[in-house]
């Protein structure tokens, strides 16, 4: 059972800093759909956070050594494009 006033902390694969899990982005590798974001961070499967800032997620996608390690997978290039218009739609909101 969590302690009153814990947060959890998650490391962005990207830029390497710590912060609250409430204020990452996942993304999550499932069986069934492939890569997907993850914005409720609660979706079964294997997991990696980025900051909610573009420059991470660019970061990431132009280099995706890190995030590919932490998913287990190699990203394709259709893979990498849904996930850059995934992050604009995002940013717009």
């Amino acid at each position: 059972m969590a302690q009153p006033g814990h947060q959890p902390q998650r490391k962005c694969v990207a830029c390497g800093e710590r912060s609250p899990k409430r204020g990452l982005l996942r993304l999550v590798r499932t069986p069934a759909d492939g890569l997907q974001v993850d914005p409720t961070g609660r979706v079964a499967g294997r997991g990696a956070y980025l900051c909610r800032s573009q420059t991470c997620w660019e970061k990431a996608l132009r280099r995706p050594g890190r995030l590919e390690q932490a998913l287990r997978l190699t990203i394709s290039a259709e893979e990498r494009e849904r996930l850059a218009q995934a992050i604009h739609s995002l940013g717009s909101q």
